[in-house]
C-alpha cells in the first residue's frame, strides 16, 4: 500500500495523522507544501483546500481522520 501525507509545517492535524499513522506502524511518504506553491495549487485542482491530505491506494481524505487511518491498518 502507498500512503502520501501532503503536509504543512506548524500544522496540528498533520503532526497527529503522523503520529497516528507511526503508531499503527504504517508507512507513508511526507511531502511538504509549505513553499511548494503549485503543489498547494495541485491539491486545490483536485478539490482539497485543508492539509493534511492522505491519498492512499483506495482513499483520500483532507484533515486528520482517525477512523480512516484505522481502515488503512486492516
Amino acid at each position: 500500500m502507498t500512503v502520501t501525507v501532503y503536509t504543512k509545517q506548524n500544522c496540528v492535524q498533520c503532526d497527529a495523522t503522523k503520529r497516528h499513522l507511526d503508531k499503527l506502524d504504517i508507512s507513508y511518504e511526507v511531502i511538504d507544501t509549505t513553499n511548494d506553491m503549485a503543489m498547494v495549487d495541485k491539491l486545490i485542482g483536485l478539490g482539497y483546500r485543508a492539509v493534511p491530505v492522505v491519498i492512499a491506494d483506495n482513499d483520500s481524505w483532507a484533515g486528520y481522520n482517525p477512523d480512516k487511518i484505522n481502515k488503512l491498518a486492516e
